[in-house]
């Protein structure tokens, strides 16, 4: 099949070949003349009729209408009762191994764009459980005629498609969502409302410790207190004992951010508790915790065998962007110093009871911001003592890190940096100007802590 029209317009139905799909889940086709049409969920390889809904002078947009012949890739079996316009699970028509191939091939093509062709990347590692793996879900509430629903937004919308049975969350997720949306529905609580303003419930948090079982449930409201709390922490304590702690979080701004900053326990502690790494771990509700658990052992587990690897004695370790301190505490047991370093003072508190329950008294954790490197490094030792540090680790938010890093960590002739990334391309960025300033780059470790999402995390040593 060879894809030959020049001048397709908007309703136009064609016939296209799909030959690649991109990391939104959307495949691939090419027109004689150059452009690009993008089809929402296509296969490489399948052969298939679509209606051209958005067209300009580089690319265009189709809606699968037909599959004429489908793919060697395609999976045919339904992933997820959800509605496909929920856009959460990109690559839930393939099969998973060969999402893992397209997400190795992203993670080389990411490095090839940045300059580093020779750099080796691995095949990625993941548990092979495609389901059920998310330990954290944030569900915006919504009013219908059927009363109140949750689930996620619509892509590109704040249109909520009801989420009760989301593949990538715990069943007991779901059966939490329809025991809240029940009670709002018999006491008749209102629904936020984004364009007046008013209206009570915003969002539904869940948090679940996949080694203790314990969960967290938080309300999101817009106000301080909610009518029925009694009854309401009775309702869910009796249906789903594992939840351990119940929290209000008040956000009154008229804003797109899911979380104020004022909260209320109604039952329980103020955190809940799971072990990782074999660290015991206490999460806040702001508490940064890795949403995959199992996948986050994989990712650690590489991380720190890069970091302590070919060391004859115990190293001194620094954790640049710490938060609560799970990377670095993950290697506490293998190391004679970590000093950990975050921005936000409450991760830091966080950190600092992580490292007192499981006995840790070789870490410390200080706050700082790393934009501003040298008077971090300066302030941290003026508190803690020299820095020497063996092994740097860097996890640094999507956006990676700023030359000033780079450029101060090669200025101190750190030997060797252990960087983990949520983005390929700035790690790939990064990693090129290590190594213009005299570093090797090893062989990048692709680990899939999201499966059927478009999104890969990387683990890399990088050394002088």
């Amino acid at each position: 099949m060879t894809n030959t029209m020049y001048n397709i317009k908007k309703n136009d139905t064609v016939e296209l070949l799909i030959t690649d799909i991109n990391n939104l889940g959307a495949g691939v086709s090419h027109l004689e003349d150059g452009r690009v049409v993008f089809v929402r969920g296509a296969v490489t390889g399948d052969k298939i009729k679509a209606k051209i809904i958005k067209v300009n002078s580089n690319f265009a947009v189709a809606r699968l209408e037909d599959i004429v012949e489908a793919s060697i890739y395609r999976d045919n079996q339904i992933f997820c009762n959800a509605s496909e316009s929920c856009g959460g699970c990109v690559y839930r028509h393939i099969t998973y191994e060969h999402e893992k191939e397209i997400k190795k091939s992203y993670v080389k093509h990411a490095f090839i764009k940045a300059g580093l062709p020779e750099v080796v990347i691995n095949d990625v590692h993941s548990t092979n459980e495609t389901s059920g793996y998310r330990n954290k879900a944030q569900y915006p509430f919504a009013m219908t005629k059927q009363g109140v629903v949750a689930g996620f937004y619509a892509t590109k919308t704040h249109n909520v498609v009801p989420a009760f049975d989301c593949a990538l969350q715990p069943r007991i997720f779901g059966d939490i969502l329809r025991a809240v949306c029940d009670f709002a529905n018999e006491n008749k609580l209102s629904v936020y409302n984004e364009e007046t303003g008013k209206g009570l419930l915003r969002h539904l948090y869940l948090r679940y410790g996949k080694n203790t079982g314990e969960i967290m449930v938080c309300l999101v409201i817009n106000t301080d207190k909610m009518p029925f709390e009694r009854e309401f922490v009775a309702r869910i304590c009796d249906e789903f004992p594992c939840v351990k702690s119940i929290q209000i979080n008040a956000n009154k701004k008229n804003t797109n951010v899911v979380l104020g900053n004022e909260y209320r326990t109604l039952h329980g502690e103020r955190y809940i508790e799971d072990i990782l790494c074999g660290v015991r771990f206490r999460i806040t509700p702001e508490s940064f915790y890795q949403v995959n658990h199992d996948g986050a052992e994989i990712l650690y587990g590489l991380a720190k065998e890069r970091a302590i690897a070919g060391f004859d004695k115990k190293i001194s370790l620094v954790d640049m962007y710490c938060g609560t301190g799970t990377i670095g505490l993950s290697m506490a047991d293998s190391v004679s110093e970590l000093v950990g370093v975050e921005i936000v003072e409450g991760a830091v508190e966080c950190a600092k009871v992580n490292a007192r329950i499981n006995g840790f008294d070789n870490a410390k954790f200080y706050a700082g911001d790393a934009k501003d490197i040298e008077s971090l490094f300066a302030s941290v030792e003026a508190q803690h003592g020299a820095l020497n540090p063996d092994v740097v680790i860097l996890d640094p938010p999507r956006k990676g890190c700023t030359p000033e890093v780079i450029e101060f960590l090669a200025k101190r002739d750190i030997k060797r940096i252990v960087y983990v990334s949520c983005d390929a391309d700035t790690l790939a960025r990064d990693c090129k100007m290590f190594s213009d300033l005299g570093y090797t780059i090893g062989e990048v470790e692709p680990v899939d802590m999201f499966p059927r999402t478009g999104h890969i995390e990387n683990v890399v040593k990088i050394q002088r």
